[in-house]
Formats: C-alpha cells, sequence, structure tokens
C-alpha cells in the first residue's frame, strides 16, 4: 500500500498486534510501518497518517537521509559512491566515486588503511606525551566504543569504524586512549590532560558522541 505525502510515494505496512496504541515507525526500506490494534479499521489508520503527516514526513526524510549516508563508502570524514571495475586492480578516488576491482578489494582497501593510517597517526598523537609507555596497537570493529586502553597489558585497541571519521577526530580518539596510561577514569585530571593536547576536545567529543 501507498500514499503520497508532499512530493513523496510512501509505501506503508499495517501489521495488527494484541496492543493497545498504534506506532508509527520508518524501516531501514524507508518504508512506514504502522503497528496497529487489531480492532483498527484501514480507514482508521489512513485518517491517523493524515493526522499525523507532519511527523511522519520528519522521520521519511530523516531515513532518507540515513539510507543516503549508509549507501556510501565513508573514509575520513567524506563520503564516496562505489563504482566496481573488473578491469582495475588498484583502488582509486575519483571526485567524489571510488573505483575498485570487487567489494572484497574494497574491504582489503578498508583494513589496510586502518593500519596504515591509525599507526601514522599514533606517531603524530605520541609528541604530545613525554614518558609515554610503549604499547600494542590492536584494531577491531567495535560496536559501543571507539577506542580501548588495557593499561595493564600497554594495549591500545582502536574500532576500525573510526577510519571513517576525519583525522582531527581519530587523533582525539587516539590521544584520549593515550592518556589513560597517566589516568585510568574519566577523572578532572585525565581531561585536563586531554585538554592540554586537544584544546576543542568537548566539541569532538560532542561530534564523535563519544
Amino acid at each position: 500500500m501507498k500514499f503520497k505525502l508532499n512530493d513523496y510515494i510512501i509505501e506503508y505496512e499495517i501489521i495488527r498486534k494484541d496492543n493497545k496504541n498504534l506506532y508509527f515507525r520508518i524501516d531501514e526500506n524507508c518504508k512506514l510501518i504502522i503497528t496497529a490494534p487489531r480492532f483498527i479499521t484501514d480507514m482508521d489508520v489512513k485518517n491517523l497518517i493524515t493526522k499525523n503527516s507532519s511527523a511522519i514526513l520528519k522521520m521519511y526524510e530523516n531515513a532518507l537521509v540515513r539510507s543516503e549516508r549508509n549507501s556510501l563508502f565513508w573514509y575520513l570524514g567524506n563520503g564516496y559512491k562505489v563504482v566496481f571495475d573488473n578491469r582495475v586492480s588498484e583502488v582509486t578516488f575519483e571526485g567524489d566515486t571510488i573505483i575498485c576491482h570487487d567489494e572484497d578489494s574494497l574491504n582489503e582497501f578498508y583494513n589496510s588503511e586502518c593500519e596504515r593510517i591509525f599507526k601514522e597517526e599514533i606517531e603524530v598523537c605520541k609528541k604530545c606525551f613525554s614518558e609515554l609507555p610503549e604499547f600494542t596497537l590492536k584494531l577491531r570493529k567495535m560496536r559501543t566504543r571507539w577506542g580501548v586502553c588495557n593499561v595493564r597489558k600497554n594495549i591500545i585497541t582502536l574500532n576500525t569504524e573510526l577510519l571513517k571519521k576525519s583525522i582531527p577526530l581519530i587523533d582525539y580518539v587516539i590521544i584520549h586512549e593515550m592518556a589513560h596510561f597517566f589516568e585510568a577514569n574519566h577523572s578532572k585530571n585525565f581531561w585536563k590532560i586531554v585538554e592540554a593536547a586537544i584544546p576543542d576536545y568537548k566539541a569532538k567529543r560532542k561530534e564523535l558522541r563519544y
């Protein structure tokens, strides 16, 4: 089923359950999912869509932005359209497009860039500290953290998703984890150490939602 809202044709689906209230949500395919009590008729649902059209429009447009963002290849703060070309052997950038042989070669490029760029930025960030202990760098994809510092084992682990962010944000995370070698918790003194290296750390922290 579909309806028109402003310039959009929005597909929707009604799911009836034994609940008391009606709920709207937009799924990952930008379809409006309406969870409704069993006693509500299709006409009632249509009337409620009209009544809540401004809220639905806002939800739908936000979903479109997320969908477009997720379709891009994000690298150092910029989004690129991906073009697969089996004639090419190397990954190249052309304007807002990244060209590669296939998905495997793109993943290999991403992983190698994580190691290269993170190691380079660690050397840059080391200059912000004196008497920094020697530590091991590990990389892995994490769901809830950009980085982790294991003070006892002298290991810093960086989230591979961090490569999608700009260099200043990458540096903030690295310095944040390095600061834990001097203060294991997030005390006032810890943030003073971070601030000495990155005076605008609060803005970067907010941008990362760290």
